[in-house]
């Protein structure tokens, strides 16, 4: 039986994209060619183990799964398979297999990403904000360093790594902060419990009326703290080629602008869930373009703020 062509595989990544992430997907047309085909491959990666650990399809109708340990058995079997340089037989993986082959990314970033799969399987839940920070990591902030090796960024060079995994920490505390109501209907929960009980929020009950306003306070929370992080990623584009600060700086606004109408919306952010509209993207890769070519002067070479939390090392 003939295998899939490289060719085939990133059509299949392109069609995984366009369906699971369309902010994604526009910004990845900023790339090269090279690099925006190892961005695709990437991607359907992510998204089929997401998918698989939530019972989705490219990222919608969260439900719970019956079989989680089988579930996590799978991901993991068909990542070492993938990363060893072996023909999996499922067009994700394999998509795994030749950006890892393309551009040595360490098989412990992916590792990384099942960690965080392994969560949400077992049904984790932070209860404090450094455990919802690590999680972060593990979904999203390791993405980002992924996504800088995939744009040519050594593996070596923390400092910029650091950077990009920034950029993952502030998407998906935005994503936390949108998603809040799906995420109790699914039966899942990202508030730390220390902020519920700081706020006097009984286990389970964030989503009844009586706890809208206090909700609205932790969804600030998220959302600033997103905004720290975003202000932080966009520090490290210099160190990027143009294209590929452009991608960055396009996603961070449009990404951004997520977190920024759930504050915006305050009690009512989850009576329709937040998007981003074309219009808006659109603007946001002409402002980054812009953004991109005085990247320089923008963001000049500061320290990293200490106070902001740094993903684990080793």
């Amino acid at each position: 039986m003939d295998l899939p062509s490289r060719a085939a595989i990133v059509a299949t990544a392109r069609e995984s994209i366009a369906r699971g992430s369309k902010s994604f997907s526009a910004a990845s047309r900023l790339f090269g060619r090279t690099t925006r085909e190892r961005a695709w491959l990437l991607y359907a990666w992510c998204r089929r183990c997401d998918d698989l650990a939530d019972g989705q399809d490219h990222g919608h109708a969260l439900s719970v799964v019956a079989d989680p340990a089988d579930r996590l058995a799978r991901i993991r079997a068909m990542t070492d398979a993938a990363l060893a340089g072996e023909t999996v037989g499922d067009p994700a993986f394999d998509a795994l297999r030749i950006v890892a082959a393309e551009t040595a990314l360490p098989a412990k970033f992916a590792h990384d990403l099942v960690e965080g799969f392994r969560l949400d399987l077992e049904d984790w839940r932070p209860r404090s904000e450094a455990d919802l920070y690590r999680y972060c990591y593990h979904v999203a902030g390791v993405v980002g360093c992924m996504m800088a090796v995939v744009m040519g960024v050594d593996p070596q060079d923390d400092a910029t790594l650091d950077r990009a995994c920034d950029l993952g920490m502030a998407f998906q505390l935005a994503n936390i902060a949108r998603d809040i109501e799906e995420d109790d209907r699914g039966g899942r929960c990202y508030l730390p419990d220390e902020w519920l009980v700081e706020m006097d929020v009984p286990p389970g009950q964030h989503m009844k009326p009586p706890f809208r306003h206090r909700l609205a306070v932790l969804a600030q929370r998220l959302t600033t703290q997103a905004a720290a992080f975003e202000d932080s990623a966009r520090a490290g584009t210099p160190k990027l080629p143009f294209r590929a600060s452009w991608a960055v700086l396009a996603a961070a606004g449009i990404y951004g602008d997520i977190g920024r109408a759930v504050a915006a919306r305050g009690e009512h952010a989850w009576d329709h869930r937040v998007t981003t509209s074309r219009r808006a993207k659109l603007g946001w890769i002409a402002r980054a373009g812009g953004q991109a070519l005085r990247r320089k002067k923008l963001y000049p070479p500061l320290p990293r703020d200490p106070d902001l939390w740094t993903r684990p090392r080793g």
